[in-house]
This record gives C-alpha cells, sequence and structure tokens, in this order.
C-alpha cells in the first residue's frame, strides 16, 4: 500500500509545464515544485514566465524557464535536445476563442487547432520517445469540459478540446504496457487571471461572473489550485493505474442540469 505521507512526492522528478506563466499551468507549476519536483516553466511570454520561476524559487523550489511557442514542432525538438528527460510532461498551453458557426472563421479554427491540438502532439512527439525508452512517465493534457459535452458558442473551442481528449486516449492506448501513462484533465469554467480580467470588461461584471458560476452545480467557478491538485495526483505514483482517463473537475456541468 502507498505511504500516506509520501504518496505525492515528486521529489527528484523533471516535470515540464507548458503555459505555466499565469492561471492553471502556474498553479501546477508551484504545486509540482513545492511537492519537490525540478520543473521547466514554459511560456511564449518571458516576462509571466520568469515570475513564475521567480515564485518558486523564492519559496525554496527548483525551477527555470524555457521560452517556447508549441505551436512550433521544430522548436519542440530542439528543447527536448536540451533538456534531461522528463518524469512529467503537463501540455497545458492553449488559446480560446468565442463564436458559433457564422462567427467564426477558417482562421480561428485554425488558430486553435495549430496551439490546442498541434501543440499537445508537437510536445508528446518531441518528449515522449525519451520516457517511452525509460519505461515511466508520466503526460497530462489539460483538456476541458468542452472536450466531454458541448459547449455554447465555442465552435472551434470545443472542437479543439475534443480533440485533446481523443488524442489522449489514442495515446493511451498506443503505448499500454510501456510505464508511460496519458490522461487528460478537463476543467469547468476556471477562475483565472485572465478569466477575471474578461468578466471585467461585460457591462454588468457582477451578473456575468454570476452567469459563469452558474454552470457549476455547486455555484463557483473551479480554482488553479484545484486543477493542480488533480495534476499532481495524475503525475504521482498514486495514478499508477489511471491511464486514457479524461479527468472532470467541472463541479457538476457534466452532470446535467
Amino acid at each position: 500500500m502507498p505511504n500516506a505521507s509520501t504518496v505525492f512526492d515528486l521529489a527528484e522528478k523533471t516535470a515540464l509545464v507548458s503555459g505555466a506563466g499565469s492561471g492553471i499551468g502556474r498553479a501546477i507549476a508551484t504545486t509540482f515544485a513545492t511537492a519537490g519536483a525540478r520543473v521547466i516553466v514554459v511560456d511564449r511570454d518571458a516576462e509571466a514566465g520568469e515570475s513564475t520561476v521567480a515564485e518558486i524559487t523564492a519559496a525554496g523550489g527548483d525551477a527555470s524557464f524555457e521560452a517556447l511557442d508549441v505551436a512550433d514542432p521544430e522548436a519542440g525538438l530542439d528543447l527536448a535536445g536540451r533538456l534531461p528527460p522528463l518524469d512529467v510532461l503537463v501540455n497545458n498551453a492553449g488559446v480560446g476563442h468565442v463564436g458559433n458557426l457564422l462567427e467564426t472563421g477558417a482562421d480561428d479554427l485554425d488558430r486553435l487547432l495549430a496551439v490546442n491540438v498541434r501543440g499537445v502532439f508537437n510536445l508528446c512527439k518531441a518528449f515522449v520517445p525519451a520516457m517511452l525508452g525509460r519505461g515511466s512517465g508520466s503526460v497530462i493534457n489539460l483538456s476541458s469540459i468542452g472536450g466531454v459535452v458541448g459547449v455554447r458558442d465555442r465552435l472551434a473551442y470545443t472542437t479543439s478540446k475534443h480533440a485533446v481528449a481523443g488524442m489522449t486516449k489514442a495515446l493511451a492506448l498506443d503505448h499500454s504496457h510501456t510505464g508511460v501513462r496519458f490522461n487528460a484533465i478537463c476543467p469547468g469554467r476556471v477562475e483565472t487571471p485572465f478569466v477575471r480580467a474578461r468578466i471585467a470588461e461585460y457591462p454588468d461584471p457582477e451578473a456575468a461572473a454570476r452567469e459563469m458560476a452558474s454552470t457549476q452545480l455547486n455555484g463557483r467557478m473551479v480554482q488553479p489550485g484545484e486543477v493542480a491538485a488533480l495534476a499532481l495526483f495524475l503525475a504521482s505514483d498514486a495514478a499508477a493505474m489511471i491511464t486514457g482517463s479524461c479527468q472532470l473537475i467541472d463541479g457538476g456541468w457534466s452532470a446535467g442540469k
């Protein structure tokens, strides 16, 4: 049986978290560092990424920053060639779009597929082979509630996040019995700085916040730290029998209304 005091220990493990400059990615990076991991913070925004590293190191953790556009496959391969093998890969980087079919252009869809889908593929292509060679590792892909159910006025986003969920399952099937696990996290609405900034732009921010929170059955948005706690579980040895799953953290949204 696992030791309860050490079951979530990531000491001596190296984890890369993409999109770790803010929001969910930053929460995952800092949580992993608290659990003892060496964290590689990846983001397109150098200032944001370095800020995450500064927070981790100020708390006594081990972190470094790498600037990367996940949509660039060559950049991912180059980064993998310069870094030590990973124990944990978190594909968190992503972009969003609001709009139905009539409001969504082909360029909007292409942008979301490039980052949200090909970005996951690119980093898996770059880092998973070494994991397979070592016979161990945990890959965690950030999908969404929009990867499990349809979401109104989020055509491109829902399409891309369903693709992430499907890719995760395919990876798990293709690489079963290798010691490498592949799982997806599917959050509902998460109260990140980005979301709070968008709420502030509404004519009635308080009403907008209530509407967003009401989607979850428990009446509030998910906190980034709650997503990070789930990621820590999936990264740890406690989740050794979990692969090919899409783990919901949605306050009951997917249960229905």
